[in-house]
C-alpha cells in the first residue's frame, strides 16, 4: 500500500515522459502552422536571396514594363494567413537614390519542404507626387475577400 502512491505518479510521469517525446520526434512532420515571425522572415529571406550584391532589388513592372531597382525598407504589420496554406506580407521598396518615392509591393507565400517559399510578387502601390502632399503611394489594386480586385 505504501508504494502505490509513488508507482502511479512514476506511471504517469513515464507516460507524460513518452507523450512529450512522441510529440518532439513527430513535430518536424506535423508543422504546417506558421507565425507572423515566419511569415516576416521568410519574405526577408526571398529579397535578400533576390537582391543583387548592393542591395537593389530589382522587378520588372507589369504596368509599364520597366525593370525597377528598389532598396527594401520594412515588413508591414501585420502579417497574415489568407488560408490554411497561403500567407501574406506586404512590403515598402523605396526607388534608388529616391528614398521618398515609395512602392508597396505585396507578397504571397505557401509552405515548401517544411518552410514558407513566396510564390508570388506583385506591385500594389507605386510612387505618385502631389502638390499638397509630396510623394504618396498611389494603389493599383485592393483586395475583397482576399482576392485581388484591379482599380484601373
Amino acid at each position: 500500500m505504501i508504494f502505490t502512491e509513488p508507482r502511479r505518479g512514476l506511471r504517469r510521469g513515464l507516460r507524460a515522459l513518452a507523450l512529450a517525446w512522441l510529440c518532439a520526434l513527430s513535430a518536424p512532420l506535423l508543422a504546417t502552422e506558421f507565425y507572423a515571425e515566419d511569415i516576416q522572415a521568410a519574405t526577408q529571406a526571398h529579397i535578400q536571396a533576390r537582391a543583387d550584391a548592393q542591395g537593389i532589388f530589382r522587378i520588372v513592372d507589369d504596368k509599364t514594363g520597366e525593370e525597377l531597382a528598389l532598396r527594401f525598407v520594412k515588413v508591414h504589420d501585420p502579417v497574415r494567413q489568407i488560408d490554411g496554406q497561403t500567407y501574406f506580407a506586404c512590403t515598402d521598396f523605396h526607388v534608388v537614390g529616391a528614398p521618398k518615392q515609395l512602392y508597396d509591393l505585396d507578397f504571397w507565400l505557401r509552405p515548401e519542404d517544411g518552410r514558407l517559399a513566396v510564390y508570388e510578387e506583385r506591385i500594389h502601390k507605386e510612387p505618385r507626387r502631389s502638390w499638397i502632399y509630396g510623394w504618396y503611394k498611389q494603389p493599383r489594386y485592393t483586395f475583397v475577400d482576399d482576392e485581388v480586385v484591379p482599380l484601373y
